[in-house]
C-alpha cells in the first residue's frame, strides 16, 4: 500500500511551514448546468462524496504536516465555503472574501501579504479548489522535492507528464537539473494551449509537462518578483489587505483598491517572466476537471464506454457520459456525446464541445436567464429554498432552516406570503406578535408587514412558502436586520 510521506519530519530540517493557499474564485461555466455562477463546480460533488472544495482541503491536512490552510473565494461564496469546510472538519486559519474576480495573481498576492504578517518565512501551497488528484501519495512526494527548493527562493510548479497531445491545456518546457534539489528542473518556457499538431510535438519530446496550476513558494519570494514585474498589481493587493474588513471568521478585502489589480494569472503575472521558476514532473493521477469530457475520462466507465450517474437507463449507447441529478433519463441508439439532465435544464453536447458550451452560456447570460447564475434551489446562510411552481400572480417555494438559524428581519412591497410548517418546528415574527408553529400549522404575512422566520429547533426545519402579489422577484425584499451581516 502507498503511504504519505511524513513531511512534518521534513520540516523539521527548516524553519519555514509550508501554508496550503486553496483558490476558490472560479465560476466552472463548462461543467454546465451542473455548475452555476452561485454554486460553482468546486462546490459539487463531481467525483465522489465529497465536494472538489472538501478534497482539496482533506489533502492539505496538518497530519502530513501543513498548516491550517488559508482560503481566498469569491465574497457571494464566504457561507457555502464556510460549511462545507465545517463538514469535513476543516477549520480554515483565514477566509480571504474578494469582492470582485480578479484571477489568480491578485489572490495569491493578497494570500501572501496576510501570511506575512503572521509568518515572515511563510511557504505557500498554492492549489485551485477544483482539481482531482487521485494519487495523495505522489502528490505529497512531490512537494517534500520542492520545499528545498522554495526556501532558496524559487518558485515551484508542478508539471503533469502528459499522457495524450491534450490542446486544453497549457505547457511547461523543463529545462536543467537544479544542482543539489534531486527532482526538480529549470523552466524553460510556459507555452499557451497548443494545436494538436504542436502538443503531439512536445509529448514526443519528453521535455513537456501539463501546466497544472499548483505552486509552492515562499511568500515573500513570489512578492519580491512581483514588485520587479507588476509593481501595480503588489500596490493595489496591499492597499486591499491594509483596508480589510474584519468579517467574523472572515476578511473582506477592500473593494476599491482591489478593483485596482491587473486582473492577471499567476503566470501571466509572474511566472512567465521570472528567472526563478523551476518545475517537478510528477505523476499523481491529475485533472483539472475542465469538461464534461475531462470527467468522463476520469470516470468509471462500463464495458461500452460509457460513465452512467444518476436515475439513467440507456441501450445501445457507446462512449457516452449520462447524467441525471434526479429525474429519469433514458438514451437509446446515441455515441460520442454528453447528456446532464437537472430539474430545469438538460444539456446534449458532442464529446469535443467544451468551447461551444461556454459559447451558449454566455448567450443564456445575455438573454438574462437565470440558469447560468443559480439553480432551482438557491443556497443561503441560514439554508436554502426551492421554487417548485410559478404562474402569473404567484409562486411556491419549498424553504428549508437549518437547527439554530433565522431569516432576516425583512418586509416586502408588493407580496404576501402564507407559510406551512410540513417538519420540524418555527418561530414566525409578524410584526409585534411572535408565535410557535409545529408541524401542519401555518402562518399568513400580509403585504408590507415586518416578519421574520426562525428555527428554534434541533431538526431542519422545512416548509412550503406561497408567495401571492403583482410582482415576485429576489430584489423586492428590504432586510432591516440581519445575522448574517445582509442588511
Amino acid at each position: 500500500m502507498d503511504t504519505i510521506p511524513d513531511l512534518g519530519r521534513f520540516h523539521q530540517q527548516g524553519s519555514a511551514q509550508i501554508h496550503p493557499v486553496i483558490l476558490s474564485g472560479g465560476a466552472g461555466t463548462r461543467l454546465w448546468p451542473l455548475s452555476r455562477a452561485s454554486y460553482p463546480k468546486q462546490l459539487l460533488k463531481l467525483v465522489s462524496d465529497r465536494s472538489l472544495l472538501q478534497e482539496t482541503a482533506m489533502r492539505s491536512l496538518a497530519d502530513v504536516g501543513f498548516a491550517a490552510p488559508v482560503v481566498v473565494c469569491n465574497a457571494d461564496h464566504r457561507f457555502l465555503v464556510a460549511d462545507q469546510l465545517e463538514e469535513v472538519g476543516v477549520k480554515p486559519q483565514g477566509l480571504l472574501l474578494e469582492p470582485l474576480a480578479r484571477n489568480t495573481g491578485p489572490a495569491i498576492a493578497a494570500a501572501a501579504l496576510w501570511l506575512l504578517r503572521r509568518d515572515p518565512d511563510a511557504l505557500m501551497l498554492v492549489q485551485p479548489s477544483d482539481h482531482v488528484i487521485a494519487s495523495l501519495p505522489q502528490f505529497h512526494a512531490a512537494v517534500m522535492r520542492g520545499t528545498a527548493a522554495a526556501r532558496e527562493g524559487r518558485l515551484v510548479t508542478f508539471g503533469i507528464r502528459p499522457d495524450r497531445p491534450d490542446t486544453g491545456y497549457g505547457y511547461i518546457q523543463g529545462g536543467a537539473a537544479i544542482d543539489g534539489v534531486e527532482g526538480v528542473l529549470d523552466v524553460e518556457r510556459f507555452v499557451e494551449k497548443p494545436d494538436r499538431e504542436t502538443a503531439q510535438r512536445f509529448v514526443d519530446s519528453g521535455t513537456f509537462y501539463w501546466n497544472s496550476g499548483i505552486f509552492l513558494l515562499g511568500a515573500q519570494a513570489y512578492l519580491d518578483e512581483l514588485a520587479g514585474i507588476n509593481a501595480a498589481m503588489l500596490d493595489a493587493c496591499r492597499r486591499a489587505i491594509d483596508g480589510v474588513a474584519d468579517d467574523g471568521d472572515c476578511l473582506k478585502l477592500d473593494l476599491a483598491a482591489f478593483s485596482e489589480a491587473p486582473s492577471l494569472s499567476i503566470d501571466h503575472a509572474v511566472m512567465e517572466h521570472t528567472d526563478r521558476a523551476a518545475v517537478i514532473p510528477v505523476d499523481m493521477a491529475w485533472s483539472d476537471v475542465g469538461s464534461w469530457a475531462a470527467l468522463h475520462g476520469i470516470g468509471a466507465g462500463d464495458a461500452a464506454g460509457n460513465v452512467v450517474q444518476g436515475d439513467v437507463v440507456h441501450d445501445g449507447v457507446s462512449n457516452s457520459y449520462l447524467r441525471s441529478e434526479g429525474r429519469l433519463l433514458a438514451a437509446i441508439g446515441v455515441e460520442n456525446i454528453t447528456v446532464v439532465a437537472t430539474d430545469d435544464a438538460v444539456l446534449v453536447a458532442g464529446r469535443d464541445s467544451a468551447g461551444t458550451l461556454s459559447r451558449v452560456v454566455e448567450r443564456l447570460r445575455q438573454d438574462k436567464r437565470p440558469e447560468p447564475l443559480q439553480h432551482s434551489t438557491c443556497h443561503r446562510p441560514w439554508g436554502n429554498y426551492r421554487t417548485v411552481d410559478a404562474g402569473e400572480r404567484f409562486q411556491v417555494k419549498r424553504i428549508t432552516v437549518k437547527p439554530g438559524a433565522k431569516l432576516s428581519l425583512q418586509k416586502h412591497y408588493h407580496r404576501a406570503e402564507h407559510w406551512v410548517v410540513v417538519r420540524g418546528t418555527a418561530i414566525v415574527q409578524c410584526g409585534e406578535e411572535r408565535k410557535l408553529l409545529h408541524e401542519n400549522q401555518s402562518a399568513y404575512i400580509p403585504l408590507g408587514a415586518e416578519h421574520r422566520l426562525e428555527n428554534p429547533g434541533k431538526v431542519t426545519l422545512e416548509l412550503i412558502e406561497v408567495q401571492s402579489g403583482g410582482y415576485l422577484g429576489e430584489d423586492d425584499i428590504v432586510r432591516l436586520s440581519d445575522t448574517y451581516g445582509r442588511a
